[in-house]
């Protein structure tokens, strides 16, 4: 597919992914994702002729004005979609598919120094969400969901939906995977370990009451 028509392409699936969208003009001038897909095409052509210190300045500069971090690096299909984007970050070694939907906060990076394939591949058709962090050389299957503020460190399978921190599949093929989580309701381990302290307290007190002889009305 010719430069230009990959260029279009970028713009017309703004229009099929945000109902705010109302004109080209519009479209073009004020979406920072739009602007920083743009500028990564470029900034990837020059990587891959091997000219890095262009390339990384054409990203470093795209961030500034947008807010996104994409590695000139990193490998993106056809028709991405970065929906708000400010603090996204993507890898060096990303592969990112066709119909990709990312957004804001959105984390596909490393898990260390290692070398070699260090970051997430996301397969065709996949969205994920809010604030969500994917991170190590994991794939991320096809048409799945990442829910929002989820942490994915283990491959994801295809048609699935993961959320939670550390990620876990609760949707696979349409049916539901975990009786006890709904994929809206994120854990909350702060929220248990509270709650896991306020029932010792209440053992504890009742222990010292019985010592003491004293019943208190609230037990």
């Amino acid at each position: 597919m010719g430069f230009f028509k990959l260029l279009r392409e970028d713009i017309d699936v703004v229009f099929d992914q945000d109902p705010a969208a109302r004109t080209y003009f519009e479209v073009c001038l004020t979406y920072s994702g739009l602007h920083a897909i743009w500028a990564h095409r470029i900034a990837h052509a020059f990587y891959r002729r091997k000219f890095f210190f262009i390339a990384r300045s054409i990203s470093q500069i795209s961030r500034f004005f947008t807010g996104i971090e994409i590695h000139p690096g990193a490998k993106i299909g056809r028709r991405f979609f970065i929906d708000h984007g400010m603090g996204v970050v993507i890898g060096e070694t990303c592969e990112i598919g066709d119909n990709v939907t990312i957004y804001q906060g959105v984390t596909l990076g490393g898990t260390g120094k290692e070398k070699g394939k260090r970051h997430p591949t996301i397969k065709d058709n996949a969205l994920v969400a809010t604030g969500a962090k994917v991170l190590g050389s994991i794939t991320i299957g096809e048409s799945s969901k990442i829910g929002a503020g989820s942490v994915v460190l283990n491959d994801v399978p295809d048609h699935s939906t993961v959320v939670g921190i550390p990620g876990r599949v609760v949707i696979k093929n349409g049916e539901k995977v975990r009786k006890d989580l709904d994929h809206h309701k994120l854990p909350d381990p702060i929220s248990e370990v509270l709650k896991k302290m306020e029932r010792e307290i209440h053992t504890l007190r009742q222990e010292l009451d019985s010592i003491k002889g004293v019943k208190r009305d609230d037990d």
